[in-house]
């Protein structure tokens, strides 16, 4: 399984399209252990690594343009907390690190990276 950290495997953080690429960056993995700590729930990783191919072919089919994700450098992950509402996890976030890396709410699912400014989306 490839544990990483008491309750992630490289294997959840792995590009969809089946490339390989799997990288986790230490600080990453150290936030979602704190989120997952603090709400006691299962944390489904939707979305981590993504390779520049898979990045394009995803936002592609939402009507966007290539970017430069977070997701591609692995330092990203968009999360699912059990129970728990992405807005809930977003205020958390917030508070346990208000002045860095990047996050936002989305309808069902919430991002963080672990980026060198701070972003708010």
């Amino acid at each position: 399984m490839n544990k990483l950290s008491k309750h992630f495997s490289r294997s959840e953080f792995a590009c969809k399209c089946g490339c390989g690429f799997a990288t986790v960056d230490a600080e990453l993995l150290k936030t979602l252990e704190v989120v997952r700590e603090y709400f006691d729930e299962p944390v489904t990783i939707n979305s981590g690594c993504r390779c520049g191919e898979h990045n394009r072919n995803e936002r592609a089919a939402l009507g966007l343009p290539d970017n430069n994700s977070k997701h591609k450098q692995g330092i990203a992950a968009d999360i699912v907390v059990k129970n728990v509402s992405p807005i809930f996890v977003y205020d958390f976030l917030f508070e346990y690190m208000p002045n860095k890396f990047g996050m936002k709410a989305y309808d069902n699912f919430t991002h963080i990276d672990v980026r060198q400014s701070k972003w708010r989306g």
